[in-house]
Formats: C-alpha cells, structure tokens, sequence
C-alpha cells in the first residue's frame, strides 16, 4: 500500500491523524504538520501544532483543557506569575520540558525534523510527522490596530481583533521539507486535508514553493475534510475568518477555498454542498471519541 499523505493543522486534524493511524501501518501514514504557528517565546522555540499531534498520536493529549499535555502540573507558570512574567502562553511543567529540549537540538544545529523525529520516538509516536519546513515561515494577521504575530492574535488577544489580511513571513524564501517533496513523487495512496482551518492551518503549508503543484503532479486523489458542520466551526475561529472576509461560513465555502485542487470533499449529512465542484462525500466529521476518529478516517480512505 502507498502512502497517505496528511496535511494537518492541531487540535482538528490531529483527531483525524489518530483515526487514521489506527487503520493505517505506522509506514503508510506521513502527518505534514503546519509550521506557521511556531514561534519563540520565554527564550523557547514553541511548535504548536506539531506538539499537538505528537501528544495526540502518543496517548499523551489534554483532552479536558483541548491543548497541551495530560497529568499538567503548572508549578512553572505560577511562579513565573509570582515574578511578574509573562504567562499569556500557558505552558505547563511536562510540557515546557519538551519545548527545553527542541530549543536545544536546534540551537545546537539540529534541524526541526530531525528534532521532531527524535521527540516523536522518544514519546512512542509510531507515524511520522513531519513539519512542514525546517526554514522559518511565520503566520501574520493584520488587524485594525496593526500586524500581530499569530500566537499574539489567537492565545494572548483570543481571536478578538478582526482579520483584515493575513500573510506568511518567509514562505517565498522557504524550501518544502524534502519528504514531502520525495512522498508525492512517490505515488502516494491519497493527500488528505485534515480539517484544520484552511486560512491558518492549512495554506501556510500551500503556499511553501512548489507544493500545490507538486501534490497537482503527483496524481492522487485529494480529498479534504470539513472543519465547519451547519455553519460552525467545531472548533477556533474558522467561521468568523470566513465571516470577516465577506463569505457565510459554511462547509462548501472551505472546498470553495481549496478549489481545483480537491478530488474529493467530507462533509455532514444535512450541510448544503452546492457549488462543491469535487466529488462529495456524506460523513459524520463530529470527532467526540475514538470510534468517531476511527469511522471518518475509513470512510475518507473508503471515499477513494
């Protein structure tokens, strides 16, 4: 069997990846994960969304607070609190020791995927996520009052500035991870767009030069999976993004935005699919438990 290719944001489309990774051979599945988010903060190179799927993917996912790691203690953050610091980014002690060691690796020379990969191994992580890049690309969101960095506009202002543009810093000079590269030359089995907001999540991994044609080139089928059920996002601000760019979210609106790319498109029963040019496929995409996660990922394998 070729491989399936994932392009994944964090707390969405890591539901997806562990259903998928509970049908798939650990050697069949490659999770692209989304490299925009990361930042420095505290003096510590920050991955969000690659975190979240290794704690995800490990077992080790905070499934009360929606982020982070499970059995949190917060010891760091309370006295960092005491001294006046900053503790917007909540990171937590079992947590921060991974962010230590990834700020290490790097700066000692270490690529992010060879940091990743180590990690990953370290914590049982059987499939391979893979960032998207190993250079710096940096999501920006322009707001009435100015540019913010990404973790400034989503954790410390909580998505409250309205969304007037949003760019990718770097993205032009920035090289695609090579195995991404070398997996869709490959023949992969399917590319699946995990249902991840497709503004924030998902084009920074578009925009990397040579992707969008690479993934055109390489003839699988595409099939992306819904983030919004009856105009809502599941979860984050993906709606109100679609709303502050002039267009009703809705399901269809997300194919809308992929375009040409998609073969294949996920979505509710009851979610209207007019204008959805590729082939629509009726699934629940509502993540609530393992079972959930395990049946959508085999009804988007079954869908192709």
């Amino acid at each position: 069997m070729s491989r399936v290719v994932a392009l994944s944001g964090g707390i969405g489309g890591a539901k997806l990846a562990l259903g998928l990774a509970q049908i798939l051979p650990a050697e069949d599945l490659l999770v692209v994960a989304n490299t925009g988010d990361d930042f420095e903060h505290l003096g510590l190179s920050i991955s969000p969304d690659i975190d979240t799927l290794t704690y995800t993917l490990a077992g080790l996912d905070n499934q009360q607070l929606g982020w982070g790691r499970r059995d949190e203690t917060w010891s760091f953050m309370q006295t960092l609190e005491a001294l006046g610091g900053e503790t917007w980014f909540r990171l937590g002690d079992r947590d921060l020791a991974l962010h230590v060691e990834r700020t290490q690796r790097l700066r000692a020379g270490e690529t992010l995927t060879a940091v990743t990969a180590r990690i990953t191994a370290q914590l049982g992580v059987a499939p391979c996520i893979l960032p998207m890049s190993d250079d710096a690309v940096r999501t920006r969101i322009r707001t009435d009052a100015g540019w913010l960095d990404f973790q400034h506009w989503f954790v410390r202002e909580q998505c409250r500035p309205v969304v007037r543009e949003i760019a990718f810093a770097g993205v032009e000079q920035a090289r695609p991870n090579p195995a991404l590269l070398a997996a869709l030359r490959d023949r992969p089995r399917a590319v699946v767009i995990c249902p991840s907001n497709p503004f924030i999540s998902v084009e920074p991994i578009l925009a990397l030069p040579g992707v969008r044609e690479a993934i055109a080139a390489s003839g699988a089928p595409v099939v992306a999976v819904s983030p919004i059920i009856a105009g809502q996002a599941v979860k984050g601000p993906t709606a109100s993004m679609f709303t502050q760019q002039g267009v009703a979210p809705s399901a269809a609106a997300v194919a809308q935005r992929y375009g040409a790319l998609l073969t294949h498109f996920v979505m509710e029963a009851g979610d209207d699919a007019t204008g959805i040019d590729a082939r629509v496929v009726r699934a629940q995409t509502m993540m609530r438990t393992l079972a959930d996660k395990v049946a959508l990922a085999q009804a988007v394998l079954a869908a192709l």
